[in-house]
């Protein structure tokens, strides 16, 4: 099992950037695929960014080119730099770790709040 601890949300104009955070309780060099979700009020969870190795992040078309995600495995953590920031980016985002395995087992963290408004 793995915990996993989000910061770095919070309230910001329109155009802002903001840069969310997630440690890990252990390692997460090896045996996971990080990402970042997000939910808004009355919507379903989404994938925002996911990333195996540094070369191969992935990420929703509504945030290709403004969010960037990154991970230090020698610290187990990842990061959601996002710049540009809109309204429709108004969420709780996640923290998530999925096992690289047949039968992948999904870890999250609590959430932390992006308001986006003016």
């Amino acid at each position: 099992q793995v915990q996993l601890v989000e910061s770095g949300g919070g309230s910001v104009q329109p155009g802002g950037s903001l840069r969310l955070s997630c440690k890990a309780s252990r390692s997460i060099r090896w045996d996971y695929i990080m990402g970042w979700y997000r939910q808004a009020p009355g919507k379903e969870r989404e994938l925002v960014a996911s990333i195996l190795t540094t070369s191969h992040p992935t990420y929703a078309d509504s945030v290709k080119g403004r969010f960037t995600i990154s991970r230090d495995n020698d610290n187990n953590m990842i990061f959601l730099q996002m710049n540009r920031l809109e309204s429709g980016d108004t969420a709780v985002y996640f923290c998530n770790a999925q096992t690289i395995s047949s039968v992948p087992n999904n870890y999250w963290g609590q959430g932390t709040q992006v308001t986006v408004s003016s």
